[in-house]
C-alpha cells in the first residue's frame, strides 16, 4: 500500500498538503496545492512549512490564499488498503516440519546460535 506523501524537509514526519516549484529564470518560488504526482525538481510541503517559506533575497514567492487539504485517497489507495486486508486475513500454511534437522541418537546439531539436543530414550 502507497503511504501518504511526506514532507520533504528534513526531519519532518507531517503529511505533505502543497508542492513548491522554483521558476528559476523569473527568480520566483511557486507554493500551490499538492500536485497530483510527485515530480522531479518540485518539493512536496506540510502546511506549516508551505506557509512559513521565505525565498532568497531578490526572489518572489506565489503562494496559495487558500487552505492546503490533504488529497482525498484514490482507488489506487483503497484498491491496495483492501488487498492488503486480504492477505492478512489469509492463513498462512504451516511449513512442513524437516526429519532431517533432528539429531541423530547420541549427537547435536547446530542451527545458527541455537543448539539441538536430542530427547532421553
Amino acid at each position: 500500500m502507497r503511504s501518504p506523501r511526506r514532507c520533504s524537509r528534513n526531519g519532518c514526519p507531517r503529511q505533505a498538503v502543497a508542492t513548491l516549484t522554483y521558476v528559476y529564470n523569473e527568480s520566483t518560488a511557486v507554493v500551490g496545492p499538492l500536485a497530483a504526482f510527485a515530480e522531479p525538481h518540485t518539493y512536496d510541503l506540510c502546511e506549516p512549512h508551505a506557509r512559513s517559506l521565505t525565498a532568497p533575497r531578490g526572489w518572489d514567492v506565489v503562494r496559495h490564499e487558500g487552505e492546503f487539504e490533504p488529497p482525498p485517497p484514490t482507488t489506487d489507495d483503497l484498491v491496495a488498503l483492501a488487498e492488503a486486508v486480504r492477505e492478512a486475513a489469509r492463513p498462512t500454511p504451516r511449513p512442513p516440519e524437516d526429519d532431517h534437522d533432528l539429531p541423530t541418537p547420541g549427537h547435536t546439531a547446530r542451527r545458527g546460535h541455537l543448539r539441538v539436543i536430542p530427547p532421553n530414550h
